[in-house]
């Protein structure tokens, strides 16, 4: 099992310009599907970018390369944009597209851009990284909020 699961890290490592270090209590895969799960206390860092969870799936596509990460229950995470914007934030689920750089956070979403100081909650968030856009929705009875820091006015003359 231990050499399953080096030959996966290596595998995955290989595909990315960045290691990608995944830590969890518990590691299962199923090589025909390109399904590989990983629960209890789940870490997974690549570079600056980092996300915890209780459980993490990665869909593989037919050359073994990841094509979605879901993280699911009570998740957590920072990430570094292209453009170089930092988030941090959580959510009950997270969805993540390694090749169109796309994250869906959904449930019980926060999101802070950290050097913007903007702050949104709702349902659903969707972060385009690479195109720079972001689409939000709030829960049934719950709006989406977003909260930007303002600079103070200036005293008038």
């Amino acid at each position: 099992m231990r050499y399953l699961l080096f030959l996966l890290f290596f595998f995955i490592t290989s595909l990315f310009s960045e290691d990608l270090k995944i830590k969890a209590n518990t590691f299962n895969s199923d090589e025909k599907s390109g399904i590989s799960i990983f629960s209890g206390d789940v870490n997974v860092v690549k570079g600056s970018d980092e996300l915890n969870a209780s459980k993490v799936t990665i869909h593989t596509n037919k050359e073994h390369q990841p094509t979605k990460f879901i993280a699911e229950g009570n998740a957590s995470f920072s990430l570094v944009t292209k453009e170089g914007a930092l988030y941090k934030g959580k959510a009950q689920k997270v969805v993540y597209y390694p090749i169109e750089k796309e994250y869906h956070f959904f449930k019980n979403v926060f999101l802070q851009q950290i050097d913007e100081k903007k702050e949104i909650t709702g349902d659903e968030v969707v972060l385009k990284s690479i195109e720079g856009k972001a689409y939000a929705r709030g829960a049934d009875k719950e709006p989406v909020i977003m909260i930007f820091a303002m600079p103070p006015e200036e005293e008038k003359k």
